[in-house]
């Protein structure tokens, strides 16, 4: 019996939003045996998030299911790469007819799947970026695009930015800022790393109007002291991932591609987690910018969860690679072309972009009204269903809040909201949804972020 004077408050947790979707009955190994395989057959370098790994055995659009039949909304879209949502129909129904007619030749060989998807991704390009060459990564795609600046310019030297993420691979490795990202082996050959353009942190801020211009001076200065005076390549995300949603300053890619260009460098835009119309406003990251880079960079969103990649690219670029042979035995398989080919479709037909727009919009509402709450929030940043929210343990100071961070991640499992993780510091809430995402789905995600953030 409760007394007098001493009434408790008791709060109710948020609820997912309904759902029609009953996920089968599952009759596979337990969650225990699986963790049991992985630990003893699969490389230990291979992560998993939460003190206790989830097991995901189901998903359906925006949402998934682990193996008692828990449903949770996928808040992170399996690290940015579910575009239009897990297991669309449409995209199910192409790939399985695909897969009963003819799952690979190679490219040795005609096939219409590859031909028509290049026709249809290359139409959602600016003009002139018409070509394209199909990997099965953004490791890759990032390989192939500075390998092709390298032959064409005929220089060497390539220019990234700190802070940046471009892939696991060797070259890939040295492109990329973060020293939680790279071995202590021989990788990086002649990339230098510019200033990252980050508001939050950096010397200007976002009440600087020319701040754009300001952190692109770096790269100037890059090629003056750093280079033989030319370069092959500047590379960029067009809003950095794993780096934490940092948003581009405008007028930034103007600059840089300026610079690049005046040392004789291409212009290389990274879209592998921008792009496909997640900025809401534009199919393409790098379109924000108001620039025409000259080779594009694509993965993860492209196939919906399929295992591709893409560079897309001029005619005249293109064909340094005809110097020698190159060749990848898996890009343009059928398969996975159907399924990129079937994406753009979705995209259109599902008002996807729109959606990332409006959806995007309801989150930033949301969200700032959460740091306008809650003192761990340094700051909310992104651009359409690409969100970012900064935890710190103090606003002046901008110290990275980690553990905070990692008790606020594990305490939206909890409550049935899956997010990611990012920035250097691993303090950095990473929102990158299904675009598929409702207006009831993105407030649940604030309420479940305002209950985590209070119990943080």
């Amino acid at each position: 019996m409760r007394q007098q004077g001493m009434a408790t408050a008791v709060t109710t947790p948020p609820s997912l939003p309904p759902c029609d979707h009953r996920p089968r009955p599952y009759a596979g190994p337990t969650k225990a045996e699986v963790l049991a395989l992985r630990r003893h057959y699969v490389n230990p370098a291979i992560f998993t998030y939460y003190k206790q790994p989830l097991m995901i055995v189901e998903g359906k659009m925006q949402y998934l299911y682990d193996e008692t039949g828990r449903r949770y909304l996928d808040g992170f879209g399996g690290i940015v790469t579910v575009s239009v949502g897990h297991c669309h129909p449409r995209i199910v129904a192409a790939v399985n007819r695909q897969n009963e007619t003819l799952q690979h030749t190679t490219t040795i060989y005609l096939n219409p799947a590859i031909a028509e998807y290049a026709r249809d991704l290359a139409a959602r390009m600016p003009a002139g970026l018409e070509v394209c060459y199909f990997t099965n990564s953004g490791s890759e795609a990032n390989d192939l695009a500075i390998l092709m600046a390298r032959v064409f310019t005929g220089n060497y030297d390539v220019i990234a930015l700190r802070n940046c993420y471009h892939g696991g691979s060797m070259l890939s490795m040295g492109l990329t800022s973060h020293h939680t990202w790279k071995f202590n082996v021989p990788q990086g050959g002649g990339v230098h790393h510019a200033v990252c353009p980050d508001r939050y942190r950096g010397p200007w801020g976002y009440d600087d109007e020319r701040a754009g211009e300001k952190y692109a001076a770096d790269i100037a200065d890059l090629v003056r002291f750093g280079t033989p005076g030319r370069v092959a390549a500047f590379i960029a995300e067009s809003i950095q991932g794993v780096g934490g949603a940092v948003v581009l300053p405008n007028g930034y890619l103007k600059a840089a591609y300026e610079h690049t260009r005046s040392a004789g460098g291409l212009c290389i835009a990274d879209e592998v987690q921008a792009g496909f119309t997640r900025t809401g406003s534009h199919w393409w990251g790098f379109e924000t910018q108001g620039v025409v880079p000259d080779i594009v960079t694509m993965a993860k969103g492209i196939g919906n969860g399929a295992a591709m990649g893409a560079v897309v690219t001029t005619p005249e670029i293109a064909r340094a690679l005809t110097e020698r042979i190159h060749f990848n035995t898996f890009g343009g398989n059928p398969v996975a072309c159907t399924a990129g080919r079937t994406v753009l479709e979705v995209i259109d037909s599902d008002g996807i972009q729109a959606n990332a727009a409006g959806i995007g919009a309801r989150l930033r509402i949301g969200l700032d009204r959460l740091a306008a709450k809650h003192d761990l929030i340094g700051d909310v940043r992104g651009l359409g269903l690409m969100l970012g929210v900064e935890l710190v343990k103090d606003r002046s100071t901008k110290e990275p809040a980690r553990d905070e961070a990692a008790r606020v991640l594990e305490t939206c499992r909890d409550l049935g909201l899956l997010l990611g993780k990012g920035g250097l510091f691993g303090n950095v809430l990473r929102i990158k949804p299904p675009m598929c995402l409702s207006e009831a789905d993105a407030d649940f995600v604030v309420a479940v972020l305002d209950e985590a953030l209070a119990r943080a």
